[in-house]
């Protein structure tokens, strides 16, 4: 074999060699993330907030009942409407199992959302009914959304800022454990199929 031709062959050993050991990083670092359906004990854990009406609550809250946690906030144009008006919508599908869910909405912009101004945002009638709001400090809620592995960031400068966050509805079983996330590509009645199998074990 020419010596051409060896440093050919050497030269596709090395690129065989690192394209393996990128494969092999990724698929490392794909198995280290936690993501709600693969890592379920790792979502959720001890906060606390303060209630729309100014009480002082924590993780307790979400004990006795089925529970959909979101992180949103209410400046927020398009996505926490939509997902909340998308809530509700299915839980009206429930019919008299809607009873045993109750929908808790965490702010991830503590600087403007109040307990007053959460509680006239959550009165909007297209929202879920009663349902709970919560605020903190920023250290607070930062440490909520740690616990649930929510992101969020702010975004822009001066009153009408908004900020990024992870849009995600978790559903917690009636021992304040992490069930499953909702899926909300599907109608209403698609999410309210996923809250009835969560509550029927499936």
């Amino acid at each position: 074999m020419s010596e051409r031709a060896k440093v050919s062959v050497l030269s596709i050993w090395v690129i065989a060699g690192l394209a393996l050991a990128a494969l092999l990083a990724a698929l490392a670092w794909k198995a280290e993330r936690v993501s709600p359906a693969s890592a379920p004990s790792a979502i959720g854990g001890p906060f606390h907030l303060t209630s729309q009406s100014g009480t002082q609550v924590d993780e307790r809250i979400l004990k006795g009942k089925w529970t959909a946690v979101y992180f949103g906030y209410t400046s927020c144009p398009d996505v926490c409407p939509t997902t909340l008006t998308n809530l509700a919508q299915a839980i009206d599908t429930l019919g008299t199992r809607a009873r045993d869910l109750q929908v808790v909405f965490i702010t991830v912009d503590p600087e403007r959302d109040t307990p007053s101004r959460l509680a006239a945002y959550l009165s909007i009638t297209s929202f879920p009914k009663r349902m709970i709001g919560l605020t903190g400090s920023p250290a607070q809620i930062a440490a909520a959304a740690s616990a649930y592995r929510v992101y969020y960031k702010k975004a822009g400068a001066g009153p009408d800022y908004s900020v990024d966050h992870t849009s995600v509805v978790y559903l917690m079983n009636p021992d304040g454990r992490f069930s499953r996330p909702l899926s909300f590509d599907v109608p209403p009645a698609g999410v309210a199929k996923q809250i009835a199998e969560a509550m029927d074990g499936a």
